[in-house]
């Protein structure tokens, strides 16, 4: 048995300009003792999760690290993917309902690092894959239409289709491949080193706020640094300050006062222990790749592309570079309005 603390009711999330969606939400509790990937077990998991839409197939929407089960706008909250999941949106919550989940070893309500703790385990995205499996016989959704994953979600989504093939119909897989290239293992360790740092000396918010100002100047383009911040500097109590340093910082600062330091270690690393076997994967898959995304190399996902059996890539530029999921809203229409068109696998 499963125990779940969810109320099992459904409310009305409403947009001022969108008309109200079905929303149901709650928190798996796991009684068992939950097995990880890479060794140890944790106790007590709890899962959060949402469902919005009113009827039709699920489509599960994953994103990148920072992302969580709050997926589309409500009256009270704006949805990590704000632009790109509700009422007349490339993932329609009229026509679909869109799952969301905290991950595992996030900094949501499922399961997690604390502040100051050092001993959580690492996490898989074979583990993400597993707690999403636990959750679906939870809600008895007996086999997912479609998982969109983006960035880490994208990785979760390969996972799952390793594993669980009967559970889902097409997976989606924006900027993500079967593993994490050199280059982008080399810039999270880093920021892992310097949150690390920063906790050993008692000041973990600090660090989280520089390694994710080092972190935003990887998600974009170099043409859109040059388009926004090619401004001169100003001179601020006696020091020089870049236009793009004043970006960076700012943005590190706002993540930092909600993220916990410890949970952003824990699935950064989880990016770089990622591997998934793509011969193993059955699943259709749609893979939309970014050539300006310094994160994942389109060489990477035509490489992906080539070894997997039954795989479509689709090519696309932007400015945003691996950011475009988040931005690239026509052009995400057009591949879920496709993905989700019955018969339409590669």
């Amino acid at each position: 048995m499963i125990a779940s603390t969810d109320p099992g009711a459904m409310t009305r999330a409403q947009t001022p300009d969108a008309p109200a969606t079905d929303c149901r939400e709650g928190v798996l509790e796991l009684p068992q003792t939950f097995s990880l990937f890479f060794g140890g077990q944790l106790s007590g998991v709890r899962v959060a999760w949402r469902l919005v839409g009113e009827s039709g197939p699920v489509v599960a929407a994953l994103g990148g690290i920072s992302a969580g089960r709050i997926v589309a706008t409500t009256a009270t909250e704006k949805g990590w993917w704000a632009d790109i999941v509700g009422p007349g949106a490339p993932l329609d919550t009229q026509t679909c309902r869109v799952l969301g989940i905290d991950f595992l070893g996030g900094s949501g309500q499922t399961t997690g690092p604390q502040r100051g703790q050092t001993d959580f385990p690492s996490v898989s995205a074979f583990d993400q894959a597993e707690v999403l499996r636990l959750l679906l016989k939870h809600l008895r959704i007996d086999k997912l239409r479609m998982i969109a994953g983006a960035s880490y979600g994208g990785m979760v989504a390969l996972a799952f289709a390793q594993k669980f093939a009967p559970l889902v119909e097409h997976i989606v897989v924006i900027s993500a491949a079967d593993r994490a290239h050199p280059l982008s293992t080399a810039w999270r360790s880093v920021q892992r080193a310097v949150v690390r740092y920063a906790l050993q000396h008692n000041d973990g918010p600090e660090g989280l706020r520089l390694a994710r100002a080092l972190a935003m100047a990887t998600y974009r383009s170099a043409d859109e640094f040059a388009a926004r911040f090619g401004g001169e500097a100003v001179r601020h109590n006696g020091q020089f300050q870049f236009p793009v340093e004043n970006y960076l910082l700012s943005r590190g600062d706002a993540y930092a006062a909600s993220y916990i330091p410890e949970a952003f270690v824990c699935l950064s690393e989880s990016i770089d222990l990622h591997r998934v076997d793509a011969a193993q994967i059955a699943v259709p898959t749609t893979l939309v790749a970014v050539r300006e995304d310094q994160l994942v190399p389109l060489a990477d996902m035509q490489s992906l592309q080539a070894r997997l059996p039954h795989a479509r890539l689709i090519e696309i530029s932007s400015r945003y570079g691996h950011d475009a999921f988040l931005k690239e809203v026509q052009t995400l229409r057009a591949v879920f309005a496709e993905s989700l068109r019955p018969g339409s696998e590669p």
